[in-house]
């Protein structure tokens, strides 16, 4: 197991599981992100994406599989790329919901 990063990962998402399943159900978490080139994909990939850290979340670290791991990598650089774009609008804007799917809320960062 990659043990740098699952710890990178772990310092990275800021939203518990509960607390991300919570906000994915929201029309807010729904309403953003690539939902393919046709835009008519029933889920955006932030979404997907957020709905699998959850369950990584859950999952023993023991237990982890290479495609986790690797997935967790993707995480991390998402929401590395995604932060260095930071608006002027930071509480209610597009970009802190796509985060929040990613499993990142930037508020928490503020308050």
């Amino acid at each position: 197991m990659d043990n740098e990063t699952v710890h990178m990962f772990m310092c990275t998402i800021n939203m518990g599981a509960d607390e991300l399943d919570e906000w994915l159900q929201t029309s807010e978490s729904n309403a953003v992100g690539w939902k393919g080139r046709n835009g008519l994909a029933p889920e955006s990939v932030g979404h997907a994406s957020g709905r699998r850290i959850a369950q990584i979340l859950r999952r023993p670290q023991d237990e982890l599989r290479t495609d986790e791991i690797a997935f967790m990598r993707k995480c991390i650089g998402y929401i590395r790329r995604h932060s260095a774009q930071r608006p002027d609008n930071v509480f209610t804007s597009r970009w802190r919901y796509s985060l929040k799917n990613w499993g990142y809320d930037p508020v928490k960062d503020i308050v």
